[in-house]
C-alpha cells in the first residue's frame, strides 16, 4: 500500500527513477516476490539505469526512503529480510487451531527417498527468497551468514549421519556469491563436514561463471583485501558478482529442477496421498468441533 507521510515535490530526474523502481517492483510482484533494496539497485544495474556504484545504491536508497514517505512507492514492496518481529500465534477457539492445522499438517515426505535434500544460502538477506520455492519443495533450508560457525557444521554433521544411518545420502545445494569468499565458503562446508565424518555432497548450484555469462549480472571489483583474493584472481580476474543480481524466478528454478532430479517420484506420491488423508481427517474434526467437544463430554 501506498501512504503519504511527508508529501513532497521531486524533480523530474527522481521521478523519472521512482517511476523505474514502480515498474520493476510491478514485475517481482507479478512472480510473487517482493525485493530488498539491493535486489532493487542490482535491478538497476543491469539494466543500465544507473552505475554500479556504492554512491549510487545509497543515492538510490535514499530516493526511495522518501518517495515511500511521500506515497508513490508501496510500504510492502520492498522488505528488510534480517529484522522481523517474532510473535506466537493466536486462536479464537480450538476449532480454529485445527482447521489450520489440517492445512499445516505435514508427514516427513523424504523419510521414504533415497537421498536427503537441504539448500544452503550464503545471505540471510535472499531467505526470504528461497523460503517459498522451499516451502513448495518440502525442503528446509539455512541462512549460512557467510562462513557457516563450527557449532551449526558440527549440528549438521550428526543430522546428517542420522540420515546415513538410516540409508539415505544427503546432498546441499549450495548458493553464494562469486568472490573470493563465496566461492571458498562451497568447499569449505564440504572440507568440515567430512572432517567431522559424513559423506555430505556439497552441489555448488550459483552463483557459478556459466551463469554469470548467461545472465550477465552486474560486476563488483574483487576485494583485494580478503586473502583468497590471489588464487580467486588467477582463475577468475578482479571482478565479482553477487547473487543477489540474479531474478528469484532463476533461483527458484534453480532448487525446483535439482530438488527433482534427487526425488523417487512413486514414493513421493504415495507419502503426499498420505498426508492428503490426514488433512482431510482433521478438516472433518474442525467442521464436527461441536460433535467432538460433545463426544468427550460424555466420556468425563
Amino acid at each position: 500500500m501506498k501512504i503519504a507521510y511527508t508529501p513532497r515535490k521531486f524533480a523530474t530526474p527522481t521521478l523519472a527513477v521512482i517511476d523505474q523502481a514502480n515498474a520493476i517492483i510491478a514485475e517481482y510482484a507479478a512472480q510473487g516476490y517482493d525485493l530488498t533494496l539491493r535486489q532493487l539497485y542490482y535491478q538497476f544495474v543491469s539494466r543500465d539505469l544507473i552505475p554500479n556504484r556504492q554512491s549510487e545504491y545509497k543515492r538510490l536508497g535514499s530516493i526511495i526512503n522518501d518517495a515511500r514517505l511521500a506515497g508513490l512507492v508501496d510500504w510492502e514492496a520492498i522488505t528488510d529480510r534480517t529484522r522481523n518481529l517474532k510473535e506466537l500465534a493466536h486462536w479464537e477457539g480450538p476449532s480454529d487451531i485445527v482447521a489450520a492445522c489440517a492445512s499445516q499438517f505435514r508427514i516427513d515426505k523424504w523419510a521414504t527417498q533415497p537421498v536427503r535434500v537441504e539448500v544452503w544460502i550464503e545471505k540471510d538477506a535472499l531467505a526470504g527468497v528461497f523460503d517459498r520455492v522451499c516451502e513448495e519443495e518440502d525442503v528446509p533450508y539455512f541462512s549460512c551468514r557467510g562462513y557457516t560457525s563450527q557449532s551449526e557444521m558440527w549440528a549438521a554433521s550428526q543430522r546428517h549421519m542420522a540420515h546415513e544411518r538410516n540409508g539415505q545420502s544427503v546432498v546441499i545445494l549450495h548458493f553464494g556469491d562469486h568472490d573470493p569468499s563465496g566461492i571458498d565458503m562451497t568447499r569449505d562446508i564440504e572440507d568440515r563436514l567430512n572432517l567431522f565424518r559424513t559423506d555430505t555432497e556439497v552441489n555448488r548450484l550459483a552463483l557459478n561463471m556459466v551463469q554469470v555469462q548467461l545472465y550477465n549480472p552486474p560486476p563488483n571489483p574483487a576485494k583485494d583485501t580478503d586473502s583468497r583474493f590471489t588464487g580467486y584472481s588467477d582463475i577468475y580476474g578482479d571482478e565479482s558478482w553477487e547473487l543477489d543480481a540474479l531474478e528469484p524466478s532463476v533461483l527458484a528454478s534453480l532448487v525446483s529442477e535439482h530438488v527433482a532430479a534427487l526425488r523417487d517420484v512413486d514414493a513421493w506420491d504415495d507419502a503426499c496421498s498420505e498426508q492428503d488423508e490426514a488433512r482431510q481427517t482433521l478438516t472433518r474434526v474442525s467442521d464436527r468441533w461441536y460433535d467432538v467437544t460433545a463426544f468427550v463430554a460424555e466420556g468425563e
